[in-house]
């Protein structure tokens, strides 16, 4: 009996429950896992014979072995294969591979002097969360909007601890911050002045505005000038903030459109929108998947909402689905509150959906028109350099150093003309002692190579051809080392760079240079890749220097790494930190610390 009869026959056993599937390859890797409101019919359905749409037959001819298991419902099942996803990753599944967060703002509002401070998720600790918001630096930037407004402060000062400790900063000098460091104004109007922060992310902005205006002419009746024209100056702020941060907007989103298009650039879209207006979108592109459209979409809603930690009161779906009930059911319970799922076929929700709809579309169009410049760029330069085969992976080297210390090289893989970011490499050299570019290239290439041969899955596969910084010696020791390898087959070029740093030429291991400017696809292909090679390894080699200069004050007693970050983050270096006072040093650390540090670099003096 072949395989595929093999499964069909236990497949007709199974009962007529809902449950999940979980496809296995003959290494036992589970490979696509599926649920099912009757197991029966619907893994049967994979090994009837018949013909199947391309990647559903490339899965089931990978598939060796099948487990279910039998759930107590729908919801139950969709629940368990969302965990199932999650833990296993299976390559045929449709999965959002964008590891894009979506930080929050936390405050607690039982401390004495509340702060926000931007959070990855929320948590069940009695504090206040707002978001969540499309990235680190928007909430920074919201954040920081709002203290401004508000005159709160920007810097890093705790409270009450710092209270008089110091002199105000630039902020309460320019009229950014009321100047709380100084104890004026008091706790209680700091904590009034937070409560208008909250209505503000909360959405009550009119509210607050209302209400501002109501105190600034009551303050003017009284004859209080100067209360009048602070009120007035807040007022003005607040109507500021609130008519320009409509990403304020995208966390309080009452109804999400959702956009697929299927192609070979699939993209799912969703467009939020707060009382009506646009707030803000999000967009993933994927491969086009093997699920038909409705169970894509529900994979892919499950997902987002799970991963955004935020759920509107509607979203609406551009096809309709089998599992819809228990999907509502799921983002309800996630949600802690009723959220709907509609498909609307007129009306003002329908038009949100066809705005969802053109904007996946669109997506996709600008996608592949991309891709296929991508292609046609490498194309062109599969041509230039004079290489049979098509090139797909490109791997490039860069070596950093300053002087014999630290030496590192960075490798940077650039797939189908795009960075792979998952892909870099960075080594530290192990028998390369002093500052000689050559021979640490060639242990570069040659470590990843011996990756490879050990099979390494880190390392593979091989690239089409490999790009070195720097001229016809760097080549050569690069060659070198692929032939020691077993790997003399591999293409590789040199990267030249002009009088203004900017990559000129490709050099051949002859030393034949291939211009590259009359080709500006290919210009900014190749010097995008020598960019990001040297950026790669001169963010190593600083890591590697930071770690070092840290670790020199690190073995200092009572300077621990907070003690440590502090000094480096008052006098810059610790050549720096040697050379002050400890009457200096006193000012950012406690005296028995800064007394330590100066007896640890003038130990001649303490003696």
């Amino acid at each position: 009996m072949d395989k595929i009869a093999e499964l069909r026959e236990k497949a007709n056993k199974l009962p007529l429950l809902p449950g999940v599937y979980i496809m296995m390859d003959a290494a036992g890797e589970v490979i696509y896992v599926g649920k099912a409101k009757a197991l029966k019919n619907r893994v049967t359905s994979y090994f009837r014979g018949g013909e199947h749409l391309p990647k559903v037959a490339a899965m089931v001819s990978h598939v060796d072995d099948f487990s279910v298991i039998v759930a107590a419902s729908e919801f139950e099942a969709l629940v368990l294969e969302n965990s199932l996803i999650k833990r296993h990753k299976p390559h045929y599944n449709i999965v959002l591979k964008d590891d894009k967060t979506y930080p929050f703002l936390r405050l607690d509002e039982r401390e004495e002097y509340p702060s926000f401070t931007i959070v990855g998720r929320t948590a069940q600790d009695g504090a206040r969360y707002f978001g969540p918001y499309g990235g680190r630096q928007v909430s920074r930037n919201i954040l920081a909007t709002v203290a401004k407004a508000l005159r709160l402060p920007g810097c890093g000062k705790k409270f009450p601890r710092d209270i008089g400790k110091a002199r105000p900063c630039l902020n309460w000098h320019i009229g950014a911050c009321e100047g709380w460091c100084r104890g004026e104004p008091d706790g209680e109007e700091y904590r009034a002045r937070m409560g208008q922060a909250v209505q503000i992310l909360s959405g009550g902005a009119r509210e607050l505005m209302a209400r501002l205006e109501g105190e600034m002419q009551e303050a003017a009746e009284e004859l209080r000038f100067e209360k009048a024209a602070a009120l007035r100056d807040r007022l003005a702020a607040v109507r500021e903030l609130n008519n320009r941060q409509t990403v304020l907007k995208t966390a309080r989103a009452d109804v999400d459109a959702v956009g697929f298009n299927r192609s070979a650039q699939t993209s799912f879209v969703v467009l939020h929108y707060a009382e009506g207006d646009l707030a803000g979108k999000d967009m993933e592109l994927m491969s086009e998947p093997m699920e038909d459209d409705g169970t894509a979409v529900s994979a892919l809603v499950r997902q987002y909402y799970a991963r955004r930690g935020a759920w509107p009161r509607t979203v609406l779906l551009p096809v309709e689905i089998e599992d819809a009930e228990p999907l509502g059911e799921l983002l309800s319970q996630m949600a802690g509150r009723k959220v709907e799922l509609v498909m609307p076929q007129r009306g003002v929700k329908r038009e949100l959906l066809e705005a969802a709809a053109r904007n996946a579309r669109e997506e996709s169009v600008r996608a592949e028109s991309e891709a296929e410049r991508r292609v046609k760029t490498l194309e062109w330069l599969q041509r230039m350099l004079g290489l049979e085969e098509p090139i797909r992976r490109v791997e490039s080297f860069d070596i950093s150093n300053t002087g014999d210390f630290g030496i590192v090289a960075s490798m940077v893989v650039f797939a189908d003309g795009k960075p792979a970011r998952s892909k870099y490499r960075k080594f530290k050299m192990k028998t390369v002692t002093s500052q000689d570019d050559f021979a640490s290239m060639h242990e570069a290439v040659s470590r990843r190579l011996a990756h490879f041969n050990d099979e390494d899955e880190k390392f593979t596969p091989l690239p089409d051809v490999l790009l070195i910084d720097g001229g016809v010696g760097q080549v050569a020791a690069a060659i070198q080392a692929m032939t020691e390898q077993g790997h003399p087959d591999i293409p590789v070029f040199g990267m030249v760079k002009d009088d203004r740093h900017r990559t000129r030429a490709l050099t051949a291991p002859d030393g034949r240079e291939i211009g590259l400017s009359a080709n500006p696809a290919v210009f900014a292909l190749v010097g995008n890749i020598q960019e990001e090679t040297h950026r790669f390894a001169i963010e190593y080699h600083r890591k590697l220097r930071q770690k070092t200069i840290g670790s020199r004050l690190d073995g200092i007693p009572g300077v621990g790494p907070k003690r440590r970050d502090a000094l480096l983050k008052k006098f810059k270096s610790v050549k720096a930190v040697a050379a002050a006072t400890e009457e200096e040093l006193a000012a950012v650390v406690p005296r028995d610390a800064a007394r330590a540090v100066y007896g640890h670099f003038h130990p001649s003096e303490e003696s």
